[in-house]
């Protein structure tokens, strides 16, 4: 056996020592008692430094990246009651419309490291290297540390995990405590331990605090994979599952019971709900709202941001360069190495591994194919350690069967699947490159050649010299993850920004790199980004994709609910309410939009700043994305009217006129908002009573009116 053989052939079975009282002996490599080869350690190094410097490097290019979270990042780095709320700004009117957890990290970053867009953004980044590690050390426990390092890089260089690690929405450390949940399966497992299976529990709970039940995908997977495989009595399995239950329970519902007992009155208000409750939120708008697309005050459900639902949706334009490079050969894999499980005992550890990262897969991967509310590309980030530890897992399965020893009608078959595999991947990366012609189109040529010249000689690989196969092994990996890495480069090399960012370079009838948008191409605003039909918008304007109208014909989230026409541009004939403008802008004289935000100019900027201490709020407006812009700006709070979608009822306009009327807010700026799925129309009632009550005057294109002036008329 070469060298190549044995870096992919599992560790020989061992002892894994004495086991708990009623427990039999589990089948599989041992978790304990081997010693690495000495090339393992610089592998791993070299595997996280790369890691590290894919997710840093020019990590500052990307602002504020998704200006809504890096403006309660800013909040909870001024306000402990921000902080732990997650409250859009200092002054705590409204949360954002997620659990805080991952806010949490950003903002310790900043009130040690001051605001920047590093102390924002490297977190991530290191989450991101953290996620690569122990997905390694979990796979390698019953794998070894080749099918390990094969995981941990597949993860690294899948481009929407390169696109999340370098952003600051929370899926990143949504990433890592579900990696770091599989991690303490693996360990409860081993020994039937409670501690280990509590703890797995504990973190899939502490996932809740970071995105809510998207959290919860895992659970089913994980407590039927330990009630399968853990190594003792039926009935202490249950138990012990219902005590991780219980970890899950505490983990995620601390939080949610602070809110819930706290008096409304206390608290900001809870973003994303029509009620003002935690628990509404997590089984509405972000809960179950997202499988049905019933999402009352959204901008989804069943409409243009859901995308196309079906089996084919993660291959598709829109996702497929995101996450399915490796995706088929996981696939393949899985139903490989499940096969060579047979009928094992039923702790053998080899099955369970599959069946854990299998499931994870398969769970998560339908319930994000089928579901009808809102859905982005980069959630399939969650996808990435499934796949890439089913890559290694099924790569070094495979590669054993090939060892001296094994009969060869089982060898031959392992090699023909391995060959099948790596065509497959070649084929496809072929088609997702394809879909970008303009791109490095010779990568596309050199993948498919050189990824079926490779699967042709693994076929006759016994027939070649020894000190080919390294070559042979060599050239297989490149053209497997060839797409991919380029894809990775590129989304490193490009600022992102926006609430819907997209991995790799532009793509026929999909998206492009930069600032997110709608599924099918739908953009907001600026920098001739690609909109519905191929067409540029550098107007300012909302569009959808396929230039679809909104529901009804009706903006009402923007002030005066201008109509929508042709590409979604919001005509109102003239004035907007609270908008001013001749329509050339959202909401006409607004500066952000829905999706992003702009920096506000340095007189606007100056205007705002000049005598903040005096209010709570130097300014309002409609939307969360457009106070963004106007708070990060200033460093100043700005109340977020009617939260990320300008839907919310917070506040109310009689709420509205009290703090005017106190004088705890200085300006009320026009723009901002959108409401196409119902909703409150409070965000209107208060653009119209400005609008009728203040005067209006325009800084650099952008109206304000001061509050704090006599009334009109």
């Amino acid at each position: 056996m070469d060298k190549t053989e044995s870096l992919l052939t599992l560790p020989p079975p061992a002892s894994t020592g004495p086991t708990p009282t009623g427990a039999t002996a589990a089948a599989g490599p041992p978790a304990r008692g081997r010693r690495d080869p000495a090339w393992v350690r610089p592998a791993l190094a070299a595997l996280l430094l790369a890691t590290a410097l894919l997710y840093l490097w020019g990590l500052g290019a990307s602002g504020w990246a998704n200006s809504f979270y890096s403006a309660a990042v800013q909040a909870g780095s001024e306000s402990w009651k921000a902080f732990f709320y997650g409250s859009s700004d200092a002054a705590n009117s409204i949360t954002v419309d997620k659990t805080p957890a991952s806010l949490w990290l950003m903002a310790l970053s900043v009130r040690v490291f001051g605001l920047n867009s590093w102390a924002i953004l490297v977190p991530q980044a290191l989450l991101g290297v953290a996620s690569v590690g122990v997905l390694f050390a979990t796979v390698r426990r019953w794998y070894g540390p080749a099918a390990g390092l094969i995981a941990g890089a597949v993860l690294a260089v899948t481009p929407v995990a390169t696109l999340m690690f370098r952003f600051n929405n929370p899926d990143a450390l949504l990433v890592l405590l579900l990696i770091g949940a599989a991690y303490a399966t693996v360990r409860a497992v081993e020994t039937a331990s409670t501690r280990w299976i509590v703890l797995a529990g504990a973190l899939v709970g502490f996932g809740f605090l970071t995105k809510m039940l998207q959290a919860f995908l895992v659970i089913p997977v994980f407590a039927g994979v330990y009630l399968l495989a853990a190594p003792t009595g039926f009935w202490r399995r249950v138990r012990q599952v219902l005590a991780a239950g219980l970890g899950v329970v505490v983990a995620a519902g601390w939080w949610v019971a602070v809110v819930e007992l706290v008096p409304a009155s206390a608290r900001p208000y809870i973003g994303g709900s029509q009620g003002n409750s935690i628990l509404e939120l997590t089984l509405g708008y972000n809960g179950l709202g997202r499988i049905t697309g019933a999402e009352e005050g959204s901008v989804g459900g069943r409409g243009p941001a859901s995308g196309q639902t079906g089996l084919g949706r993660l291959f598709d334009t829109e996702n497929g360069g995101q996450i399915s490079w490796l995706l088929p050969a996981a696939l393949i894999l899985l139903v490989a190495g499940l096969l060579l499980a047979g009928r094992a005992a039923r702790t053998d550890r080899r099955r369970a591994g599959l069946l854990l990262w299998g499931g994870w897969l398969l769970v998560t991967g339908v319930i994000f194919s089928f579901m009808s509310g809102i859905f982005h590309a980069y959630y399939s980030v969650a996808l990435a350690p499934a796949v890439g530890a089913l890559v290694g897992i099924g790569v070094t399965l495979l590669w054993q069967r090939r060892a001296p020893g094994v009969p060869r009608w089982q060898a031959l078959a392992a090699t023909v699947t391995l060959a099948a595999t790596l065509a497959v991947t070649a084929w496809w990366s072929w088609r997702l490159l394809g879909r970008s012609p303009d791109w490095y189109p010779w990568l596309r040529t050199a993948v498919l050649a050189g990824g079926l010249a490779a699967a042709v000689l693994l076929v006759v690989a016994d027939r070649l010299a020894r000190r080919a196969v390294p070559v042979l092994v060599a050239l297989g990996a490149t053209a497997a993850l060839a797409g991919p890495v380029a894809y990775s480069l590129q989304t490193a090399a490009t600022p992102h920004t926006g609430s819907i960012p997209s991995a790799g370079p532009a793509v026929e009838g999909g998206s492009g790199p930069g600032r997110g948008g709608f599924p099918g191409g739908g953009r907001m605003r600026d920098g001739g980004q690609n909109a519905p039909g191929g067409q540029n918008r550098t107007d300012g304007q909302l569009a959808f994709p396929g230039g679809a109208q909104a529901p009804g014909g009706q903006f009402p989230g923007f002030p005066g609910g201008g109509q929508a026409q042709g590409g979604g541009q919001a005509q109102s004939g003239g004035q907007l309410p609270g908008g001013g403008g001749q329509g050339r802008g959202p909401a006409g004289g607004g500066m952000g939009g829905l999706l992003d935000s702009r920096e506000p100019s340095a007189e606007l900027r100056s205007l705002l700043e000049a005598n903040a201490v005096d209010y709570t709020w130097v300014a309002a407006t409609i939307g969360s994305q457009n106070a963004s812009g106007y708070q990060l700006a200033t460093g100043e709070p700005v109340m977020s009217i009617g939260g990320f979608n300008g839907s919310d009822p917070s506040p109310t306009l009689a709420q509205f006129q009290r703090y005017v009327a106190e004088g705890k807010i200085h300006y009320f700026v026009g723009g901002g908002g959108f409401r196409a799925n119902g909703g409150s129309s409070a965000s209107q009632e208060i653009a119209a009573w400005v609008a009728e009550t203040f005067e209006a005057t325009t800084v650099d294109g952008v109206t304000v009116y001061d509050l704090t002036s006599g009334q009109e008329g």
